[in-house]
């Protein structure tokens, strides 16, 4: 249990940063207007974007407790911050402005807290029927046991769960010990769960809170991500020792024997593209039984090869700096 905050007088407030994203923002807002459980408030804060969502924020302020600010670019993590500084909840649920919430979601979360309170929580993300081909892929990709192993939220035995920036919770007083988010661009949610564990407060997956996450809709943006995450994975290594594990390391093995394999194939050694093969059909197998549409099986057997790849390749060259 929390150290001062009496469950029962919980008061939620939702931070979101923005960039460039009316049209999400639109549709969250949309979905948080119809939550069941409703009180809460709504800090949208727009991280210096060329596109605003003052406009859409100023249509949902007679439906929503909502607020909006406008600050200059810092990354969503400060962003973050300064959300959390203007709330006046204690405590915050952060989401991502490309997601939208089922309409029991925050239901969902206050009874979690009312049974076994936590500082700290983390919940899954799900792809809805009207997603693109592209987005039910990634969204394969990105939480296949295949692919990921369970750490984004799927498998709640993992000796330590990790929440992540997309869908998580923390108290306020989790927010003042550990000063929040950092300035990192990318891997800033695992460097503040790291930072949370270290300071004592508990974590836990709430597995039924999930979200719907609509991710990067191209594949040039989704490989980017996933380079940067890698990326960002050495660089959490470098200022948390001990916290790079052996499951980290397979995206980046996996690209380098890739490449290795196609290297020899070309002197008639094809043992290790038919290991490649083999794995691609696991995939394969694996996303039919989520997925019925042959073409979408195919598009989330390569999404989650642009995924193993682009972060194992993020992860290699930051390794080598």
């Amino acid at each position: 249990m929390g150290r001062n905050l009496n469950p029962a007088n919980i008061s939620f407030s939702i931070i979101v940063p923005v960039y460039n994203r009316p049209d999400e923002v639109a549709e969250l807002l949309e979905s948080l207007k119809q939550q069941t459980y409703k009180d809460f408030e709504v800090i949208i804060v727009e991280d210096g974007s060329s596109v605003l969502s003052e406009k859409v924020c100023r249509d949902y302020m007679g439906q929503l407790d909502l607020k909006y600010y406008y600050k200059e670019n810092t990354g969503p993590g400060l962003s973050r911050n300064f959300g959390m500084q203007k709330a006046r909840g204690n405590y915050f649920i952060i989401l991502d402005s490309d997601v939208v919430v089922p309409e029991n979601y925050m239901q969902i979360v206050y009874d979690a807290l009312q049974q076994d309170y936590v500082d700290t929580f983390g919940g899954p993300d799900e792809a809805t029927s009207d997603f693109t081909p592209v987005q039910k892929a990634i969204n394969y990709a990105m939480t296949s046991w295949l692919t990921t192993g369970g750490i984004r939220g799927k498998g709640d035995k993992l000796d330590k769960f990790y929440p992540r920036s997309f869908n998580m919770g923390i108290s306020k007083e989790v927010f003042e010990k550990t000063g929040g988010f950092s300035p990192m661009r990318y891997g800033e949610d695992i460097d503040l769960s790291i930072r949370i564990m270290k300071a004592g407060f508990k974590t836990k997956l709430v597995s039924e809170a999930f979200v719907y996450h609509k991710r990067r809709n191209n594949w040039r943006s989704f490989f980017n991500q996933v380079k940067h995450s890698g990326e960002a994975r050495i660089v959490l290594s470098r200022l948390h020792p001990g916290t790079l594990k052996l499951l980290h390391f397979f995206p980046a093995v996996f690209t380098l024997g890739f490449l290795l394999s196609f290297l020899l194939s070309f002197f008639g050694f094809y043992f290790g593209l038919m290991l490649y093969v083999g794995y691609f059909l696991a995939l394969l197998i694996d996303a039919t039984a989520k997925y019925k549409n042959i073409s979408l099986v195919f598009l989330s057997a390569f999404a989650s090869f642009v995924m193993l790849f682009g972060y194992g390749w993020g992860f290699l060259k930051k390794l080598t700096i």
